[in-house]
């Protein structure tokens, strides 16, 4: 895969119905109060490896962020502003859902620990 590729696959906005899908069965695990500890560990780890690939996503972004300033003096300045530009704007956007997705996953780690300990 070439730069322009990457840069465009980099500032491409990610799936947001995976998001969505894992919000709502998050929000409805947690609002129906269920003691199904299987679904809500499921969960869990389907949460935790959503919020790797946004920590892997964020250190991409980071990495091509600095190799565009880099080199910004050379080539098309414009395209390159333009791609900075771009890439920042998934930077802040992929920082936001990891922050939501977090306190998510918080939230639902203390519904399972409340659960554990109603089962114990």
């Amino acid at each position: 895969m070439g730069r322009p590729a990457l840069a465009a696959k980099l500032a491409a906005p990610k799936n947001p119905m995976v998001m969505t899908e894992l919000y709502d069965e998050i929000n409805t695990l947690m609002r129906t109060s269920t003691r199904d500890l299987d679904a809500i560990e499921r969960t869990l780890t389907d949460g935790y490896a959503r919020a790797l690939s946004l920590e892997a996503e964020k250190w991409r972004l980071e990495k091509r962020i600095s190799e565009v300033a880099q080199s910004l003096q050379r080539g098309d300045t414009a395209k390159k502003a333009r791609e900075l530009s771009a890439l920042a704007k998934r930077l802040d956007g992929n920082a936001d859902e990891l922050a939501e997705l977090r306190a998510l996953l918080s939230q639902l780690r203390e519904h399972a620990n409340g659960v554990r300990l109603s089962a114990a």
